[in-house]
């Protein structure tokens, strides 16, 4: 299952975009969203994420 960023959490630091290892999350409106047909369900971001906004959908 691919992850999911909660946008009303989310604080825009870019974190996980930089900790992605296929760049399946994009900026949007000063926050991040994850491309869910890209994600591999890795982890990457949600260990990554300083206000743990990503968890797996």
């Amino acid at each position: 299952m691919a992850y999911q960023i909660n946008a009303s959490v989310c604080v825009g630091c870019g974190a996980c975009a930089g900790n992605c290892p296929v760049s399946a999350i994009e900026p949007r409106d000063n926050k991040y969203v994850i491309n869910s047909d890209v994600c591999v369900s890795c982890g990457a971001c949600e260990s990554t994420c300083p206000i743990n906004a990503i968890s797996q959908q």
